[in-house]
């Protein structure tokens, strides 16, 4: 249906209809949701709240429909456009009709004023009506200009505006419905309804009447029913309501000095959110971007303090170690953003003072000396929501490496390094201090060249911790791992229920759940029927968690 057909189908319903001015998009999408009918693209209020110039022909007939097109585009209720005197003659009539149902809107209003135009309501302004004759031409040329049947075309007459009396009015209002409007509009600046009740009694009927209750204000929309009008439009007061508003929010902030001080007296931020249509954008982007296109939130967890790196990091923590002039962090961020992702979240908390870049969001763990690595990350755990990178705060990783992990559409992914397999075959000293070791479904091939060529769905990991037997270990965790939405809040709930359940108990390889790792909680996601799958890699990482460590970082990194 369309929006002229809907307000075809309003008129044809009892009583009248409720019409509200609006001056944009967003006025007209507040209108639609306080319930009323529809909306009038006001010329006044456009006019001041576009270019803050009086409502006299001054915006002309483009810029206007720029804004109505705005509005149409914003609201699914029918909008009756404002058009002053059609911007010129019958021809110019034409031309705003078809403009305005290529526009979607449902109706226009075209007024007997000369051209330019004056607002019916400034006083000491000189008042000039065109003909009767040459107002119902305009009116016949937008009859026969409209290509869609339903489109509704309003006279309006500003002969008790001029002084012009009752019987004017009303010969006017019955000259243009007999040219073919679809309503008409007789317009009046007394201050009662006294004026337009009698010549609405006098009226034939013939079409609906439309009524603008601006300056006689106190009368009620029962009122106005009884006496015969069919639309009531309440042409401004939205745009004189914004102005209050702005005012008194400004005044405050001026005098104060803190924004905070008009939070009393204005909206929050989310129900901005909630009117232009955010959390509708937030469900399209769930659903229709690809995995490599959607929000994508880092957390890095770098609350630890390691006593072997002592003095290293007497004032600071080692995510700030400086290798080759950058620091870890340095370093991760930036892989990060070279990958899109921008959402980064840290969890702090030895010297956290120390940490301050900006564009990260910041969480600290203040009892980072007695909690495990879950905890911290547990401190940012309102980031866990849509897709999300868990990062450990001491490893420097090829980029890669992210890269490969971001291509998995796994709902849980671990980053798994395959040589740490090769150097316990060779009986080598171990790269890492207690690493984190991972036994796959199906071991991975011993062949180094078929390494990698792993069947569909056997990169599925069974067990993660550091007190794994060296001879079920398949490979290394190396502190990095990615949760679809879905992994997300697979986590959360499995966090809650395991956090109820071990709370005085111990958790897998940790004493308490407090102290527990965060490969004890993977462990507990794959006990609880939940798949989590390896994502292969072959070095290309390196972890900082000794002086040793770092000693080997200088050495190999390159820049």
């Amino acid at each position: 249906m369309t929006n002229a057909a809907k307000l075809r189908a309003a008129l044809k319903k009892p009583g009248a209809i409720k019409i509200v001015g609006a001056h944009d998009a967003l006025s007209a999408r507040l209108i639609e949701r306080a319930g009323f009918d529809g909306i009038w693209a006001s010329g006044f209020a456009i006019s001041a709240s576009m270019k803050c110039i009086p409502d006299a022909s001054f915006i002309d007939s483009s810029e206007q429909l720029a804004i109505e097109r705005n509005i149409v585009e914003a609201v699914s209720i029918p909008v009756i456009a404002d058009c002053d005197t059609g911007y010129g003659n019958a021809l110019n009539v034409m031309r705003t009709v078809n403009d305005r149902e290529r526009a979607g809107v449902a109706g226009i209003c075209i007024e007997d004023n000369v051209y330019p135009k004056r607002c019916s309501f400034y006083a000491g302004v000189r008042r000039e009506l065109i003909p009767i004759e040459e107002h119902c031409s305009k009116i016949k040329a937008a009859k026969a200009a409209q290509i869609f049947p339903e489109f509704v075309v309003i006279a309006r007459t500003e002969a008790l505006i001029a002084g012009w009396g009752q019987e004017e009015a009303l010969q006017r209002a019955e000259a243009y419905a007999e040219a073919g409007a679809d309503a008409v509009l007789i317009h009046s600046k007394s201050k009662k309804f006294d004026e337009l009740r009698a010549v609405y009694k006098a009226w034939s009927g013939r079409v609906p009447l439309v009524v603008v209750p601006t300056i006689f204000d106190q009368t009620t929309a029962a009122e106005l029913e009884e006496a015969g009008a069919k639309i009531i439009i309440y042409a401004n007061q939205p745009v004189r309501a914004a102005i209050r508003s702005m005012q008194d929010a400004l005044a405050l902030i001026k005098n104060d000095t803190r924004p905070g001080a008009a939070n009393s007296i204005i909206v929050s931020l989310p129900e901005v959110y909630d009117i232009v249509g955010v959390p509708q954008m937030e469900q399209d982007e769930r659903n229709f971007l690809p995995v490599g296109g959607e929000k994508i939130t880092a957390i890095i967890a770098a609350a630890g303090f390691e006593k072997q790196l002592l003095p290293l990091i007497e004032d600071k923590p080692k995510c700030l170690l400086d290798i080759k002039g950058k620091t870890i962090l340095d370093r991760q961020i930036s892989a990060l953003n070279e990958c899109e992702i921008k959402d980064i979240a840290l969890v702090r908390g030895y010297k956290k003072e120390a940490i301050s870049l900006p564009n990260i969001r910041y969480y600290d763990n203040d009892r980072y000396e007695s909690t495990g690595e879950l905890f911290s990350i547990f401190c940012a755990k309102n980031e866990l929501k849509g897709r999300t990178i868990v990062l450990y705060g001491d490893i420097m990783f090829d980029q890669a490496v992210l890269e490969k992990l971001l291509k998995s559409p796994a709902d849980v992914a671990l980053v798994v390094d395959l040589a740490w397999l090769d150097e316990s075959r060779r009986n080598a000293q171990p790269t890492h201090i207690n690493p984190d070791l991972v036994s796959l479904a199906m071991p991975p091939s011993t062949h180094a060249l078929s390494r990698f060529v792993m069947p569909e769905g056997e990169q599925r990991i069974v067990k993660i911790g550091q007190q794994l037997p060296h001879e079920q270990a398949h490979g290394e965790f190396i502190g990095m791992a990615m949760f679809s939405e879905k992994g997300t809040q697979t986590l959360l709930d499995c966090y809650r229920a395991a956090q109820e359940k071990y709370n005085s108990t111990g958790f897998h390889e940790a004493g308490s759940f407090i102290k527990a790792s965060f490969t004890d909680m993977v462990q507990e996601l794959i006990d609880q029927g939940h798949t989590v799958q390896a994502v292969p890699i072959f070095k290309g990482w390196m972890e900082v968690d000794s002086f040793e460590e770092y000693q080997k970082a200088w050495a190999k990194i390159r820049q």
